[in-house]
């Protein structure tokens, strides 16, 4: 399953390359954590941020489908046996943040909210890697890996929350943790983004852009110019009632500018329906798409049936013949 692989390829990865020393839980704790108790964990020198509501995800009919398939059952029980951990029942919350567009590198960290066994990571982490570098940091022992130091490093923050990310993403967060530091909720420009976002969504995320940004985007493609001026997104995607819920604001831009951008990205829906002969799904799929503008955003949103969904994807899968 291309959702679960995506999640379980993040937490393998992460989970057996990154630990340090366990400390007495004061942190929030899975299955009473609640949003902002995450959120007041990452650091205010960021750029963007996300949440994950997994526990909520992994429930729903749609993803409870998915796991029923027969590859999806063995990848499953793949991640359960390597980490000790069960989805459906360990893991909560996924959140992050980050900072660095276009040609400035990426940093941020990740934090996993889940129940787990520290003997069981520790136990595959030395299987799978051997010895890591370690870094002694403000109490926490830091470790990394790869050749260069910044590539990956880890801590366990508590005995729920596992911090993730770049050296600089990793110390960030354990200065927010220890409360060193102002969280991304201090955030001048950020945090009215997160307020007005729908949180109670399985997915949300919201990004400050940077003018460079947007600039590298439209020299590549002059067909984006109407974007310039940009300077924030959030989105956010749902489940409920069997449908797939999806949403994208762009702000920044004025009444004119928004409305620019709605004939631009309603040309591309146009250009999608002419191409969407050879497959009627495609044409009701974009038939479910709305985009509007306002004085101070653009919103795209789309509120899909599970079944066309599952529709398009069937028609996605190639079989291989045999030779």
């Amino acid at each position: 399953m291309k959702k679960l692989s995506v999640v379980s390829a993040v937490l393998i990865f992460s989970l057996v390359i990154f630990t340090s020393c366990a400390k007495k839980a004061a942190g929030p704790e899975p299955g009473s954590a609640k949003v902002n108790e995450m959120l007041n964990l990452l650091p205010k020198d960021v750029q963007a941020v996300f949440f994950v509501d997994l526990h909520k995800a992994i429930s729903t009919d749609f993803v409870d489908k998915e796991l029923e398939k027969e590859k999806s059952q063995e990848e499953y029980q793949e991640f359960v046996d390597e980490t000790g951990i069960d989805p459906k029942t360990d893991i909560y919350f996924i959140t992050g943040a980050m900072k660095g567009f276009g040609k400035t590198k990426q940093k941020g960290a990740i934090i996993v909210n889940l129940k787990y066994d520290k003997e069981t990571l520790l136990a595959k982490i030395r299987q799978e890697e051997g010895e890591l570098k370690e870094e002694d940091y403000n109490g926490f022992t830091i470790y990394s890996a790869g050749k260069k130091e910044d590539e990956n490093a880890g801590a366990f923050l508590d005995d729920s929350n596992i911090v993730l990310g770049s050296s600089e993403g990793v110390r960030a967060t354990i200065d927010t943790y220890q409360k060193k530091t102002e969280s991304v909720l201090k955030n001048e420009k950020l945090a009215p983004l997160i307020k007005q976002t729908n949180q109670d969504a399985l997915f949300w995320a919201t990004v400050l852009i940077p003018p460079e940004a947007l600039e590298q985007a439209t020299s590549a493609n002059p067909m984006l110019s109407s974007f310039v001026g940009i300077n924030a997104a959030s989105l956010y995607f749902d489940y409920k009632n069997k449908n797939i819920i999806a949403e994208i604001k762009v702000m920044g831009g004025d009444e004119a500018k928004n409305q620019q951008i709605v004939d631009v990205l309603n040309g591309f829906k146009t250009m999608g329906a002419m191409a969407s002969t050879k497959d009627p799904n495609v044409g009701l799929l974009l038939e479910k798409i709305e985009i509007s503008s306002s004085a101070d955003h653009v919103k795209v949103y789309a509120n899909v049936p599970e079944d066309l969904i599952s529709k398009l994807s069937s028609k996605k899968e190639v079989t291989t013949p045999e030779k």
